[in-house]
């Protein structure tokens, strides 16, 4: 992942990761690992892969992305 011309694959993770750190976590202070785990998942799988807009979909969320290919 770190050889030269190979940008594109950290870009994902970066992306990724900076969205989590602004949209979730800098917000919080977790009193156990565990709560910060389960709520690092619930933002995966609640919102940042369900309703979450993105670029690649043209700007719409996969929920509605799915809906207007129907």
């Amino acid at each position: 992942m770190s050889r030269r011309g190979n940008c594109w694959d950290n870009a994902v993770a970066e992306s990724f990761f900076s969205s989590l750190k602004k949209e979730r976590i800098r917000k919080r202070v977790y009193k156990t690992r565990d709560l910060a785990r389960a709520d690092v998942f619930d933002y995966i799988e609640m919102f940042y892969n369900s309703t979450r807009r993105h670029s690649h979909l043209g700007g719409l969320s996969p929920e509605a992305f799915e809906r207007a290919s129907l």
